[in-house]
């Protein structure tokens, strides 16, 4: 009986030579490699365990979503679409501006544990649609709204219902940001020609009935 032969897709062809550099080399870093790049950046890296400092263990209020922006992490990083090498070594994220808002939109906010009615809870809308194993292509979905984002609204409302227990957590849509269609969808796509040759593409696409602006770093 005559075997017929296999026709690999790209990706499994992408996947067995990445085989095969880690078993030649036992470390991925050492050679070129389809997943030397990939989708490792973390979406939020304050309040964690990791970058715990505090005396008593307190990992969420010594590092809160608001102390972000002014402190420097030490175990890793955060950010939008995050985009890295294996080691972190280089990392890409996206910085959104609605021209409003008192602060960059870098990464996802979110709520601490003792601020949420719920325990702890991002308060975004983004969505990983799309990631092949070798992160050779991935895509993402972020939802932006176009005016000022309610980040004391969020903490004050969730804080109120923890009153009650039974109370439902109160979310980015129920603050009314994204009346009338007036967001913006920005999605990030990643494709890779070679192992280390890396296309961006950033699409922005307004939802509401006006022009807006929007600011892209």
């Amino acid at each position: 009986m005559t075997s017929q032969p296999v026709n690999h897709t790209a990706e499994e062809r992408r996947l067995a030579e990445a085989k095969q550099v880690e078993t030649l080399t036992g470390d991925a870093t050492k050679a070129i490699n389809w997943r030397l790049w990939g989708t490792y950046l973390s979406d939020r890296q304050w309040g964690t365990v990791r970058e715990d400092y505090s005396p008593d263990g307190t990992a969420w209020d010594y590092l809160p979503h608001d102390h972000a922006r002014s402190r420097a992490y030490r175990w890793g990083e955060d950010g939008l679409a995050g985009f890295c090498d294996l080691k972190q070594r280089l990392c890409f994220a996206l910085a959104l501006w609605n021209g409003v808002d008192p602060i960059l939109k870098e990464r996802p906010f979110g709520l601490t544990n003792g601020e949420g009615n719920h325990g702890e809870d991002v308060k975004e809308y983004y969505f990983h649609l799309d990631n092949t194993p070798t992160h050779s292509y991935a895509k993402w979905l972020y939802k932006y709204p176009q005016q000022w984002f309610p980040y004391t609204d969020l903490v004050n409302e969730n804080a109120r219902r923890k009153a009650d227990p039974h109370s439902f957590e109160y979310e980015l849509l129920d603050t009314g940001c994204f009346a009338d269609n007036r967001y913006f969808d920005v999605v990030v796509e990643f494709a890779k020609k070679s192992p280390t040759d890396i296309l961006i593409q950033i699409s922005v696409t307004n939802r509401g009935p006006e022009a807006a602006v929007i600011h892209v770093l």
